[in-house]
């Protein structure tokens, strides 16, 4: 009671959280985005266009695999044990993965659900497969080779033995470390060993031919120590991959250094490392230098190898992780452009080492500086074989660091993820560091569409599930700020239909020079005007504005500082590749603080907070700065606004130094005052909160003047100015600020929340309602709306709960535990939607979207669709009729079917849809459009597959009936043929007998 009669003190005379119940608060998931943990491997298929990204095992989240397609296609796989995702492979309309645990497990595109998972008898070292088969050829540990059926579920009776261990028995400890099939040739297959290479023939189950490496003394392979050059060395295989012909194949070994091989001649063509060529023979000398005379720098391994083609296979380069000197700081991927390839049939020995040794150009693919690149995922244009290295068009590259950074193939440009790539991989792409939250309005953001030069979309495959048609007029646009100093402005959405899925980009780097630090600590947007402001790390605040770049299409312009109003003009440092958009306005130099907090309202008005104390002022009409103070200034004046006594603790508190933390502009009376004013809120890391008057002046320019100051005893974390009749925000809307002409009053309170307790007052008085939180802190809070039923205050709290508080009484009306959705280490960084939406860290890469007034629904797992069945898989390419006429056996991937699955095996699932596609295309393409009603139509798309077995036979039936009749006819023609021939023999023999008779008589 004594609560609410203090809110009538501050004008509010009715309950604004009447029609709030305990059994309306609710938490409902509405969405994750982002990776929950390291990313350790991809997966790519152009033929369904859709991306794999697997994950590690970690404390931040377990292993799983998001499948991600267009716009915001994305589901997430999980596998029995979550182990760490090995590797992956999307064949067809499965997805075949193995983890940590060595569990393989088959998912399905198309149900996207787990179908099945096995263990294979031994430790999974190798796992490859081909679009066109239904068998996964998986390498042990102890060296042999199984396949395991993806159409039957089962392990198939084909398995290869360890077949170096076969050549040399005195080998131990000998895995399988890779595997690469004949791109060309589907019956042979290529085994890396960890001791040599092994080409096997699976028509002949047998090897063919075995390749040893071995060093002689005075070589020095890939090694940087010189010392070692003296003795004879065997380096260990890491890698093969072939040739896109199956021309040639290339082996990496432990030691830098890879060899191209001759399969036909068992030869080495040569054997170089990315500096050196001919490193395996005596007499050369290493060049990995070290940084001070006498030493050497040692190389990283190869972590990835892969022969890679332009549209021709024969026009070829080579993609490399790895191998570089680790005292290089740009140790990106290294590409080396060999150019055509020779005729092999008509070049020398020479020619062919030429060719490999000097390639057309050797260039390094930059990523940032100082980081290794773990392993890295080749976009193709179309084709899904050559080991999917066939005309890239991009490569995704994963860094040491957990981060992701995609370049176009093969120049190397940096390529952004903005309406490329799936908001969750933008999280990592670079690391996310910084979220903010602004509610523009819908037919706003609709009209907010970003024109910037880019390629061609990478992903394009699934559809989105059809969620509910709900409309909110105000729409949850998240901006996330990442470490490169991009800004990414996307709808978050409400778990409801989003009409513009388009992300924004804001380019802070570019705006600021390209130098500095790009550490982004605060950001602000106005949801009416389109403009927004961003405060740096080392001290800067800028601001963008929605326009047209005139730089566009052009070259960087060289900026002139151009100083006034303390504000540089930067409008022409917008991005050049950026046609229309959020471009950079106005700059506040920095003094040397880091920015605490900005604010932008929806009137012009920019307040920026320092950590030294600052608080400036700025209207974006000139752009101008209008006013700059210290916090500090007002710190003695705080003690006559207080609500209640300070103690000597309290008094070193105020006077010791503060900073903004929390900024607000509102529109509302001031108590004793009969007039509303444009005010500015600023609450302090010291517990102050100061009230400012936003004046008109006689010549339009505005001035800023201290109302009022008064103590809240601890760090301001949110400040909710509210009407008081209706409990609405009373912000500074542009409809308020237009009415004060009008005399247009807002009879509002002011409700701010600390650390410690809610107030909820009349600026700049200290009356009203008091709440403390005794047993825990408050992490973070918000003004929530509850449908049209009322308004109460929502709070996060540090064990893990969220709280809400009736207005104007702050008596708590229900709780609920949140700490299974968010991390409650974190919670200081969520932000609340007016709506009750939360958006929360629950991992250093994720953040997930809830929502207070639902119903305790996971909704977060959307029914989007992968597979599309009518995206055929192209032809395997074959040999060559050059290869086909010296002896080579085509084996098609039929026969390898039988060779592998044995000759009682039915045919697979995909082969029967397959072929029924075929004939009835076959069908389609025989019969004349018009005889074909829409009713025949209709019952060959209705028809089942035993009905479509059965029509088959009865027409094959047929057509052997009218052949028979056929032959039937012929048989009789034939007949009557002959009659007639014989009948013509005869007549002529005996005209032939009448005439030599008549001769004789003289007739």
């Amino acid at each position: 009671m004594a609560s609410f009669l203090r809110g009538k003190q501050v004008g509010i005379q009715n309950d604004l959280s009447e029609g709030i119940t305990a059994s309306a608060f609710a938490i409902d998931q509405i969405a994750k985005y982002g990776i929950n943990s390291q990313i350790s491997c991809f997966a790519y298929d152009p033929v369904q266009s859709l991306l794999a990204v697997g994950t590690k095992d970690s404390a931040f989240g377990k292993g799983q695999i998001y499948v991600f397609g267009q716009k915001r296609v994305s589901v997430i796989f999980s596998t029995p044990r979550h182990g760490s995702i090995e590797q992956m492979h999307i064949c067809a309309d499965k997805l075949i993965a193995h983890d940590l645990k060595n569990d393989l497990c088959i998912f399905s595109l198309e149900s996207r659900k787990l179908i099945t998972s096995y263990s294979p008898p031994g430790r999974i070292a190798a796992l490859i497969t081909d679009p066109t088969l239904d068998y996964a050829l998986i390498g042990l540990q102890n060296g042999e080779i199984i396949a395991y059926d993806l159409d039957r579920l089962g392990l198939a009776p084909f398995r290869i033995p360890n077949l170096w261990r076969e050549k040399n028995p005195r080998s131990r400890l000998v895995s399988v470390v890779s595997i690469a099939m004949h791109p060309r040739d589907i019956g042979t297959l290529l085994i890396g060993y960890s001791d040599g290479v092994v080409l096997y023939s699976f028509k002949q189950h047998k090897a063919l031919s075995f390749f040893n490496y071995e060093l002689p003394p005075g070589a020095p392979g890939g090694y940087s120590d010189p010392a070692s050059a003296n003795i004879a060395k065997s380096p260990r295989v890491t890698n093969v991959a072939w040739h896109p012909t199956g021309t040639f194949f290339l082996v990496g070994y432990d030691d830098s250094s890879f060899v191209v091989w001759d399969p036909k001649t068992s030869s080495i063509i040569i054997a170089r490392t990315l500096q050196e060529s001919h490193v395996n023979k005596p007499g050369k000398t290493s060049s990995s230098f070290g940084s001070t005379p006498g030493t050497f720098a040692l190389k990283a391994p190869f972590f990835q190898i892969t022969w890679c083609s332009k549209a021709n296979p024969e026009d070829t380069g080579i993609l490399i992780a790895g191998g570089a000197p680790t005292n290089v700081p740009d140790r990106g991927l290294t590409f080396l452009d060999l150019g055509p390839t020779p005729v092999y049939a008509t070049s020398s020995w020479q020619i062919l080492s030429d060719h490999f040794e000097k390639p057309k150009r050797q260039y390094t693919l930059s990523t940032p500086p100082g980081i290794d690149v773990a392993s890295y995922c080749l976009i193709p244009r179309t084709s899904p074989h050559y080991d999917g290295a066939n005309d890239p068009v991009a490569v995704i590259a994963l860094l040491d660091s957990g981060e992701v950074v995609t370049l176009s193939f093969p120049s190397g440009h940096p390529i952004t993820p903005t309406n490329q790539l799936h908001a969750s991989l933008t999280f990592v792409h670079p690391f996310i560091n910084k979220i903010s939250l602004a509610c523009i309005d819908r037919t706003r953001w609709l009209g907010m569409l970003e024109k910037r030069s880019k390629g061609p979309p990478i992903l394009q495959g699934g559809a989105e599930a059809t969620r509910p048609l709900k409309r909110f007029e105000k729409r949850d646009v998240l901006h996330t700020a990442h470490a490169d100093g991009t800004i990414r402005i996307w709808d978050a959405g409400h778990g409801d239909e989003i009409e513009n899925e388009d992300m924004l980009q804001i380019d802070v780097a570019t705006a600021l020079g390209g130098h500095g630090d790009t550490n982004i600590t605060t950001m602000s947007m106005s949801g009416a005007t389109g403009e927004a402001v961003v405060g740096m790390r080392s001290g800067e605040v800028v601001i963008f504005r929605w326009g047209r770049n005139p730089n566009y299409g052009g070259q960087e312009v060289k900026h002139v500082e151009n100083i006034s109003f303390g504000l540089d003009n930067i409008q022409d440092r917008g991005d050049p590749a950026l046609k229309e958009g959020l471009l950079p306005l106005a700059l506040l130099p920095s003094r040397g603080s880091p920015v605490s907090t900005v604010q932008i309202s929806d009137v012009g008005f920019v307040a920026a907070g320092f950590e030294d104390g600052r608080l400036v002022v700025m209207d974006m009409r000139g752009p101008a700065v209008i006013f700059e103070t210290k916090l500090q200034d007002f710190a003695k004046s705080t003690n006559r606004g207080s609500i209640r006594r300070h103690s000597s603790q309290g008094l070193q508190q105020s006077q010791k130094a503060s900073w903004p933390t929390k900024l607000e502009f509102g529109v509302m009376d001031l108590d004793g005052e009969d007039y509303s004013s444009i005010l500015l809120f600023a609450g302090s890391s010291a517990g102050h909160l100061l009230t400012f008057k936003v004046l008109p002046g006689a010549n339009g320019a505005y001035s800023v003047q201290l109302a009022g100051t008064m103590s809240v005893d601890d760090r301001v974390i949110s400040i909710s100015a509210i009407s008081g009749e209706t409990g609405t925000p009373a912000y500074a809307s542009q409809s308020a600020v237009a009415k004060l002409r009008e005399g247009y009053r807002v009879n509002g309170a002011l409700l701010v929340t600390t650390h410690t307790g809610a107030r909820l007052f009349k600026p700049s008085a200290g009356k009203g309602a008091h709440k403390a939180w005794n047993d825990v802190f408050c992490d973070a809070a918000g003004l929530v709306r509850y449908e049209d039923r009322g308004y109460a205050l929502l709070g996060l709290y540090g064990d893990g709960t969220a709280r809400i508080h009736a207005i104007p009484t702050l008596k708590e009306i229900a709780s609920t535990n949140i700490s299974q959705y968010l991390d409650v280490r974190r919670l200081s960084e969520a932000i609340i939607g007016p709506n009750g939406d939360i958006f929360g860290w629950n991992g250093p890469s994720e953040i997930t979207v809830i929502n207070v007034w639902g119903t305790g629904l996971d909704l977060s797992r959307p029914e989007d669709r992968l597979y599309h069945p009518e995206a055929l898989i192209p032809p395997r390419p074959t040999i060559s009729n050059i290869q086909w006429i010296s002896g080579t056996q085509y084996v098609t991937p039929s026969d390898l079917d039988i060779l592998i699955g044995g000759p009682d095996r039915p045919p697979s699932k995909r082969m029967i849809d397959q072929m029924r596609s075929e004939e009835q295309q076959r069908r389609t393409a025989a019969r004349s459009g018009p005889q074909r009603t829409d009713s025949g139509l209709s019952a060959s798309s209705n028809e089942g597959y035993w009905a479509y077995m059965q029509r088959q036979i009865t027409e094959r039936t047929e057509r052997l009936n009218i052949m028979g009749d056929s032959m039937d006819q012929l048989e009789e023609s034939s007949s009557r043929w002959t009659d007639d021939v014989n009948k013509f023999v005869s007549s002529q023999k005996k005209k032939a007998v009448m005439g030599m008779i008549g001769s004789k008589f003289g007739f």
